[in-house]
């Protein structure tokens, strides 16, 4: 028997390894479709093309303007939403009588749909990004609100009285009991936040005309410039995979002490 461990072969069932085939198969299902003449190119052109188009974006000044315009509109709206999502989360939660006045309240807004408020946004601010960042606060408060609101109902009471009980400080209380336990909470609704906010960045744009990818996909749907608009779609794609897995990431990192991330099978 050797000392050394031998580290056993990929297994083709890995998810990663899986992943990627599935997006290789789609990729390879959009170049047949149209090359065989099962669909239109002129409504779905093949993935050579897709990947053409989006290089020659890549190559202009305007795509990386858009890129940032879609970014600061998406972190600018997270960054708000996320603190008062926190904050209103935390005051309304420590109170008994007042998380009780404001379900009803809560459960009335919420479901709103954020493109509801377009006319509003559009009457307020015009185009400009503050039209983007109304619509993006207002859809993922919501995500956050709801899930602190249910990491501090789930606390220990045990553990607040006894802390009330050592006469520990409003803020002492919520920094010891109520702050770690409502962490893992916290980052599930900025993990759905973040992508929420991401897809209200790409609507306003698509349907106010605010500066950023949204804005460049009408327009080239408008000039049918159809590889072109597929081509700013994949990249909307991408950005939502990518702020996915660094939400997740920081989560696992964030709140590796925790027994939710202590207790995952690493992959």
């Amino acid at each position: 028997m050797t000392s050394a461990r031998r580290r056993s072969p990929a297994r083709l069932d890995h998810p990663a390894l899986l992943g990627v085939a599935g997006l290789a198969g789609l990729l390879l299902i959009v170049q047949l479709l149209p090359t065989l003449g099962l669909v239109d190119d002129r409504f779905l052109p093949p993935t050579s093309a897709i990947v053409s188009a989006l290089a020659d974006e890549a190559g202009t000044g305007q795509f990386w303007i858009s890129l940032k315009d879609t970014l600061v509109a998406w972190g600018w709206g997270l960054l708000i939403a996320v603190s008062a999502g926190v904050l209103a989360g935390f005051g309304i939660g420590s109170v008994p009588l007042l998380r009780n006045l404001t379900a009803s309240t809560v459960e009335f807004l919420r479901p709103i749909p954020s493109v509801a408020l377009i006319p509003l946004a559009v009457l307020l601010y015009g185009t400009e990004i503050g039209s983007s960042l109304l619509l993006i606060c207002y859809a993922a408060f919501w995500q956050v609100l709801v899930q602190v609101l249910y990491g501090v109902a789930d606390v220990d009471p045990v553990a607040y009285e006894t802390a009330r009980s050592y006469r520990f400080s409003a803020a002492a209380r919520v920094r010891h009991v109520l702050w770690p336990t409502a962490l893992p909470y916290v980052f599930t609704g900025v993990r759905l936040a973040a992508s929420v906010a991401l897809i209200l960045a790409i609507t306003a744009e698509l349907v106010i005309g605010s500066p950023g990818l949204g804005k460049d996909i009408a327009v080239a749907q408008a000039s049918e410039a159809v590889p072109t608009m597929y081509a700013l779609i994949v990249v909307t794609g991408i950005l939502g995979v990518l702020i996915n897995l660094l939400a997740r990431t920081g989560e696992r990192r964030l709140l590796a002490w925790h027994q939710s991330v202590r207790g995952e099978v690493p992959a």
